[in-house]
């Protein structure tokens, strides 16, 4: 009985150690996609990494990071809006490094200090906070906004720079602001579960000195549940140096990134959300 305990703790152990940055988003945290269908592959860039954002050894949403650029390619969760403080700690995904660091998310300074991990190693496939020092007309934008989630630890999950890019930063505080918390409010009326794809196009120009990407674009779906027969969709654009977002229907948008990434058409949602 004891040896057979002792394997069960083994076998959960091993499991926990490829608990974050993942293979597959089916595999592993399926539930922040409608009828847990991620994006296809044509929004899958040259070094991808699959990550389930663990905070506190809970899953809270999706990201597909980018490696080399260090910046997010999109953020998956479920919309779940509610009243509270805005965090204001900064984490970093530590597997980004390898599997035999922490599932969960992490200050710098505790895997710097308690892991004796180099700022080297840390910054090799990620943004760190040096990196958003000292911007001039952009700041740290969240692809999934702490607004939209209902709970302490949901809202802090969403300060990982895994899901910030540097964005015009009257955009962020502008329109992109007005969508996330007004036109959002008024689209999901009626909504008994709202999916949310959001991402950022990769641009032409860096901060920091080369290392990370700073987006041409920035974009957002939902696919929203009335009932079982009945659903909505909506999506929106925007150049990421106007204060100005672009309301498009799902189809109008998944046309225009399958133009602007000329990988394939993009698919952001399963086919049963509707593309009007």
């Amino acid at each position: 009985m004891l040896l057979l305990l002792l394997l069960q703790v083994l076998a959960s152990c091993l499991w926990l150690a490829h608990g974050e940055v993942v293979t597959s988003f089916k595999n592993s945290c399926p539930q922040f996609f409608f009828r847990k269908t991620p994006p296809n592959e044509a929004l899958e860039p040259e070094s991808p990494a699959w990550i389930c954002q663990d905070y506190n050894n809970q899953y809270y949403f999706a990201t597909l990071y980018d490696r080399d650029l260090r910046i997010p390619v999109y953020s998956a969760y479920l919309y779940q809006p509610g009243s509270g403080k805005r965090p204001n700690t900064w984490l970093v995904e530590p597997q980004l490094m390898g599997q035999s660091y922490p599932k969960t998310m992490q200050k710098e300074w505790t895997l710097l200090n308690r892991y004796n991990v180099s700022v080297e190693q840390l910054s090799k496939s990620q943004a760190i906070l040096q990196d958003y020092k000292n911007l001039t007309g952009l700041n740290r934008g969240h692809l999934n906004p702490n607004g939209h989630h209902n709970s302490s630890s949901s809202r802090s999950a969403t300060f990982t720079l895994t899901n910030i890019v540097p964005q015009n930063a009257k955009l962020n505080g502008g329109a992109w602001n007005n969508y996330e918390q007004q036109t959002m409010i008024r689209r999901t009326q009626g909504c008994k579960a709202t999916y949310v794809v959001v991402g950022a196009v990769p641009g032409n120009n860096y901060i920091a000195k080369g290392r990370v990407n700073k987006p041409s674009h920035m974009w957002s779906s939902a696919c929203c549940e009335v009932d079982n027969n009945q659903r909505k969709s909506w999506a929106v654009i925007a150049e990421n140096d106007k204060n100005e977002v672009e309301l498009l229907t799902l189809g109008e948008l998944e046309d225009r990134l399958t133009q602007l990434y000329g990988r394939g058409q993009v698919a952001l949602f399963d086919s049963a959300c509707p593309r009007q």
